[in-house]
């Protein structure tokens, strides 16, 4: 089937609250637009199941290169999902209990013949902090409890750690902790509500300060440049939506390593776009739910990446 005939959904936050310039789905829109794809705009809330069969109430979607106007809607109308050649899977977390209620649609659309990108199931395996574990060679020391005492033993076993949320993103509910702070008890009381929820520690990598740095990697394979997300003075979190500065870099021998490591696992396991993030030499998250970074190495480096994963989806299709 020729590009201009494919039909492409795509699940995502409200298209009028993006921010265009840095929007990594809106890259990917725009590619399918120069493509000549019909597109089909879909919140998580238009998704439902009638008899087993995936349906949602969609839009016709135009895009374009606009700061001020970037999207044109048109009428609403019911679909089968499963008719669509791709969906993709674009909706932030949280990643709650409805987000995985989601993906339990999406596998429907994928078994009545929609490529979704990223595999439902792995949506569901692959949580962005956790999946780290399977690849422990990549990693700092890393736990992931319930226990309050646990976390203080790590704390006072490691001198300096990263505390999180599983479920979170953008930077938000992370904090530094150093032993000895008074406020540890209750960072660790409100992370894991008082013993009822899991959270993550990790050994504090002071290489923080040269950068959180995102890698893509597009079915399995690396995009050879990172953006290196600095932390602004006041703030320990490399995140752009908290304030760090985004640089462009080269990788580095160990980046392509963790790359090779984890790459070809997520390539098997249907993640056609994800985006791994490093610390100095460590691997910190692995994200593939709607992962960024798109729009600002484009720019510096002057690629086109959604282009390659437009190659990388077509040639799945193609199969």
């Amino acid at each position: 089937m020729s590009a201009s005939k494919r039909r492409i959904g795509v699940v995502m936050d409200p298209i009028e609250s993006i921010k265009p310039k840095k929007d990594s789905s809106l890259a990917m829109l725009l590619e399918a637009e120069r493509r000549g794809a019909e597109i089909h705009y879909m919140l998580q809330a238009d998704l439902k199941l009638v008899g087993g069969e995936a349906l949602a109430r969609s839009r016709r979607l135009n895009v374009t290169d606009d700061e001020q106007h970037w999207f044109e809607l048109g009428d609403e109308r019911e679909i089968r999902l499963g008719d669509l050649d791709a969906i993709l899977m674009r909706k932030d977390p949280p990643f709650d209990m409805e987000y995985v209620y989601t993906t339990y649609i999406l596998s429907r659309a994928e078994e009545s013949g929609a490529l979704i990108v990223n595999k439902p199931r792995a949506l569901r395996d692959m949580n962005e902090k956790a999946y780290t574990a399977w690849f422990p060679q990549c990693a700092p020391l890393t736990l992931i409890t319930r226990s309050m005492p646990e976390m203080k033993a790590f704390l006072a076993e490691n001198g300096r750690i990263v505390v999180k949320p599983l479920d979170g993103m953008g930077g938000k509910s992370i904090f530094v902790v150093v032993a000895g702070d008074k406020n540890a008890n209750v960072i660790f009381e409100t992370l894991t509500d008082n013993g009822r929820r899991f959270a993550m520690a990790q050994v504090y990598i002071p290489e923080i300060s040269e950068g959180d740095k995102r890698i893509l990697l597009i079915d399995g394979e690396t995009v050879p440049y990172s953006l290196a997300r600095i932390p602004s003075d006041d703030d320990n979190r490399g995140n752009l939506v908290m304030g760090a500065v985004g640089e462009g870099r080269k990788l580095s021998e160990r980046e392509e390593w963790i790359c090779a490591q984890v790459g070809p696992v997520l390539r098997d396991s249907g993640v056609i776009f994800a985006g791994i993030d490093v610390i100095g030499d460590y691997l910190t998250e692995i994200n593939v739910t709607s992962p960024t970074g798109i729009r600002e190495l484009d720019t510096i480096f002057d690629l086109n990446i959604a282009g390659t994963l437009f190659d990388a989806i077509e040639a799945r299709l193609d199969r």
